[in-house]
Parts: structure tokens; C-alpha cells; sequence
């Protein structure tokens, strides 16, 4: 059925089954369509699910069949629709940026959540209180840090300045401030430039780059065909190599009883806890995320 002649929204639900099919499975596709219906006709999803018959136009038949195309491509909806949805809040999205994940959200709660904990218990001052997101990409991690942790200077630092601009916008969007900078953890001049400048962080975070060529194999092609490559992959003969870096950078610009926040390559938990302890971390935590995968880390600086 060409979504042309579609009548109704069930029609909708019908062309986008038997045309995703294949590239997604059966929930996955209910779940976008519904997304998508929602975004054009601007019904609730309640209604959208209580009155199928309803019935659509000619004008948002073809703003669907334009979709349903883009899709079959393996083209992310987020990048169609050019946002998402992250902590309650809104993100532009685009090929210049790595699309928001759930499991990140749950970093950050983690992340939240200790931070008030060890402000509480007095383990950190609440006077000057400076965060760092290294990688930030869309800023999705340090926007919603900012919003919920108001009183704190946020900075984030990222290789790529598309990713940059992107992330500037998401915080215009979102009505805060953060100080962006463009940078490469991997390039030692930075560590310098902030022990010159006096820059002690209470909390450093970061969800960096971790897929190995042989993960890349088992991932959907609306990821390694469309999203950016720079934010995925690590060589597979060092596949520890950003770890590393941000925990030197730490070590030296991380305050006493400060928080590091790793998200992380399921496959190499055990390594990121032992590099974090031959550096001197301390109360070293790996977590599982809600599909019971260990995904993320965080470490105390002793």
C-alpha cells in the first residue's frame, strides 16, 4: 500500500509494518510510527492509539511516505525529525552527532544523584563547583547536569567543531550556559593548558569514544552508516585508549574526593576498573544498565 493512498492512521501503521520490515522488528517499527504520527498530525499518543480510523490528508500522506523513504535507508528517525528527547529535555540532532542513548540518561542520574549524595555528606564543598564533559557531543550529558544542578559551572569539550555548534544550540535551546571548548583529550598540550589555568574540576565525566571494529560487525546499520564514526570507534589493538587519557587528565584537574563517570564498552569492564585503580582511584563502582549490561563506572580521586 503506497502511503498515498492511505486513508486513516491504521492505514499508516499498516505501510509502515510492511515497509520497515526487515530492517527493524515488529516493536521497534510500532514505536517509530507512532513517534512519527505523532510529529505530523500533532495528536496526543493516546488518541492516536484510542481512534485509528482517524483520518489523515493528502499533505501529511506524502509527509509520511517522505519519511517512510528515508527510513528504509536505515536512515535514524532522530536525524529525520532533527531531535529527541534526553532527561526531559529536548536535543537537536544530526549526522554530526551520536543520537542520545537511554543507558546515558542512566549516567547520568548516577552522576546526579552521587553528586548530591557526597555534597550532602560534606565528602565535597559546595562553594565554586566546576564539571567537566569530555566529549560532549550534542552536550546531551552537560546541558542536563546544568539543569539539574544549578549553581555549578559546566564546561565541555569536544574534537569536532560541527559537534560544537550542535551542542551551542542545544544549550540556547535549553536556556543554559555552558563554557564549550574545542580540544582532543588525546592531545597532551590540553592537560597542560589547564594546569597553567588553575582549573580543578569536582566532578569530570565522560562518554567516550568505545566500539572496536569487531562490535561495529554486530551493530544495525542505522548506526554505522549515519552516525559519526570519530564518536564510535577505538583501535582494536587499544581499545582503553580514551579511558586512559581521561583518567591521566583527572588525576592532575580532578579535585580531592572528586567523581569520575565513565560510560563503557560492556566487554572491557574489568579492564576500566583496573586501569582506574593503577591510577589511584578509589571507591571504584561498575554498573549495570537497565538491560543488565555493565555500561557505566564511576571512581573517586583519593
Amino acid at each position: 500500500m503506497l502511503l498515498c493512498c492511505v486513508k486513516t492512521i491504521k492505514d499508516v501503521f499498516i505501510t509502515f509494518q510492511t515497509g520497515l520490515a526487515g530492517i527493524y522488528d515488529s516493536n521497534e517499527i510500532e514505536a517509530v510510527t507512532l513517534l512519527i504520527i505523532n510529529e505530523i498530525t500533532q495528536l496526543s499518543k493516546a488518541t492516536i492509539k484510542a481512534f485509528p480510523e482517524n483520518e489523515i490528508s493528502s499533505e501529511q500522506a506524502r509527509q509520511f511516505q517522505n519519511i517512510l523513504t528515508q527510513l528504509q535507508t536505515g536512515k535514524p528517525i532522530q536525524y529525520i525529525l532533527g531531535y529527541t528527547e534526553f532527561y526531559g529535555l529536548k536535543f537537536i540532532v544530526n549526522p554530526s552527532v551520536l543520537i542520545p542513548r537511554p543507558e546515558t540518561e542512566e549516567l547520568v542520574e548516577w552522576a546526579i544523584d552521587s553528586w548530591r549524595l557526597a555534597v550532602r555528606s560534606s565528602r565535597l564543598a559546595v562553594g565554586s563547583v566546576h564539571i567537566l564533559d569530555i566529549g560532549t557531543g550534542s552536550g546531551c550529558i552537560a546541558i542536563s547536569l546544568k539543569k539539574n544542578l544549578p549553581g555549578t559551572e559546566v564546561s565541555a569539550i569536544d574534537i569536532s567543531p560541527e559537534a560544537l555548534e550542535t551542542a551551542k544550540k542545544n544549550a540556547k535551546l535549553n536556556e543554559v550556559t555552558i563554557n564549550f571548548i574545542d580540544a582532543d583529550i588525546l592531545n597532551s598540550p590540553l592537560t597542560t593548558h589547564y594546569s597553567q589555568h588553575n582549573t580543578h574540576y569536582s566532578l569530570i565525566i565522560s562518554n567516550p569514544p568505545y566500539v572496536t571494529l569487531q562490535d561495529k560487525d554486530q551493530m544495525h546499520i542505522n548506526v554505522t552508516n549515519f552516525e559519526p564514526h570519530t564518536a564510535l570507534f577505538v583501535p582494536e589493538n587499544d581499545p582503553l585508549i580514551f579511558y586512559r587519557a581521561i583518567a591521566d587528565f583527572a588525576v592532575n584537574n580532578l579535585v580531592n574526593n572528586g567523581l569520575l563517570f565513565f560510560e563503557i564498552n560492556e566487554s572491557y569492564g574489568e579492564e576500566t576498573m583496573q586501569l582506574l585503580i593503577d591510577k589511584g582511584f578509589i571507591n571504584i563502582e561498575l554498573r549495570k544498565d537497565m538491560s543488565g549490561r555493565s555500561r557505566m563506572i564511576k571512581a573517586v580521586k583519593s
